[in-house]
């Protein structure tokens, strides 16, 4: 567990936030420019001091303003990832990549090779910096800092200096190092696709303060979140699980409380863990099953709560069996309708509307 409760003051801004985040996993303190984000990331690194609060990782206290105990940043075993890779120019790949394993404190729990073979580095290694890419840049970055052999690895930002290719190229990686390593990490963004994509706890962040934290599935939800993502980006994130896939069409079914999703996406095993993104505006609502329709999927289930959304529409949550999902209707509709929470619904979505990531569901400890 990760516990932060700080303050600073930064000339007319104020920091004032309070969160634990479960371990392991990746926690996503997302929210506009200039919210705090980065601030927050500092204080927790030990490169910026708070003026008062504590910081605490697993049993270590790394800061506690009132006890006047403040661990150096070398010492906290925390990695860092900025926005720009700051590698050493002077060194190759290599010689960056031993720099930190030389320099690592604590117990060595991942190897060069291991983190060659996870981030596709070998290739690499004899290279110069300034014969890299943007993409390859931040890839070393992030290599050595694990190389330091961190309990926690700090993430700011780190694809917002990269075009859109060079993000996509990045987010697997990114997805593998959580995966694969279970290295418990805070990532900052602003961008909720990359959130969707890695986070599994998320700390939403206003003005300097926090205004909501859980995980994603109930933050998706959250009113605060919609507020930040913008009416397009509305809808539920929910994990559900493949069944199998239908050579026939070439969808994949997946389970999603008590329904099966078909939507594309590539190949994937039974049992695999799948967390599928559906859109508020992407959702039609009937009140009776439907037939005859070349929609692919509708989901049974039961209104739970209707809430106005803009003036001229309603943001109606649906429960399909343990998960709640959204869908966004005229206000005209909700009364032709007559829903109202407890009326039986389902819900209609292509599914060429769908995105699924695959994703390791973890277990807080």
């Amino acid at each position: 567990m990760l516990q932060v409760a700080v303050a600073k003051q930064l000339g007319a801004f104020r920091l004032d936030v309070q969160f634990d985040l479960p371990t392991p996993g990746v926690a996503a303190l997302f929210g506009p420019s200039g919210c705090g984000k980065s601030t927050t990331v500092n204080i927790i690194a030990g490169l910026l001091a708070a003026d008062r609060g504590r910081v605490v990782l697993e049993d270590t206290v790394l800061f506690d303003a009132q006890r006047r105990i403040g661990l150096a940043a070398e010492w906290r075993r925390i990695g860092y990832v900025f926005q720009d890779a700051r590698l050493f120019p002077h060194l190759s790949v290599a010689g960056n990549l031993h720099y930190a394993l030389k320099r690592a404190v604590g117990r060595r729990y991942v190897s060069l090779d291991a983190v060659a073979s996870l981030l596709d580095l070998g290739a690499l290694m004899h290279r110069r910096t300034h014969q890299l890419s943007g993409g390859e840049r931040q890839r070393v970055a992030i290599g050595r800092a694990l190389l330091s052999q961190p309990r926690l690895l700090l993430l700011d930002e780190p694809l917002a200096s990269l075009d859109r290719d060079r993000r996509e190229e990045l987010l697997p990686y990114l997805e593998s190092l959580r995966d694969q390593l279970a290295i418990p990490m805070v990532y900052v963004s602003h961008r909720f696709d990359e959130v969707l994509r890695l986070a599994t706890h998320i700390v939403l962040m206003q003005s300097g303060t926090v205004v909501a934290q859980g995980g994603i599935g109930a933050m998706s939800l959250d009113r605060h979140l919609r507020s930040i993502i913008g009416p397009d980006a509305v809808g539920a994130i929910i994990d559900g699980v493949v069944l199998g896939r239908d050579f026939a069409n070439g969808l994949t079914r997946v389970r999603v409380g008590r329904g099966v999703l078909r939507l594309q996406t590539p190949e994937m095993a039974p049992g695999t863990t799948l967390r599928v993104q559906l859109l508020a505006r992407d959702i039609i609502v009937s009140t009776q099953m439907p037939r005859h329709l070349s929609v692919r999927n509708n989901l049974q289930g039961k209104v739970t709560a209707i809430d106005d959304d803009d003036g001229n529409s309603d943001l109606i949550s649906i429960d399909i069996g343990g998960a709640q999902i959204l869908a966004r209707i005229t206000k005209s509709a909700t009364r032709e309708l007559a829903l109202q929470p407890g009326s039986p619904a389902w819900a209609l979505v292509k599914a060429v509307s769908l995105r699924g990531h695959s994703f390791i569901a973890f277990h807080e400890r």
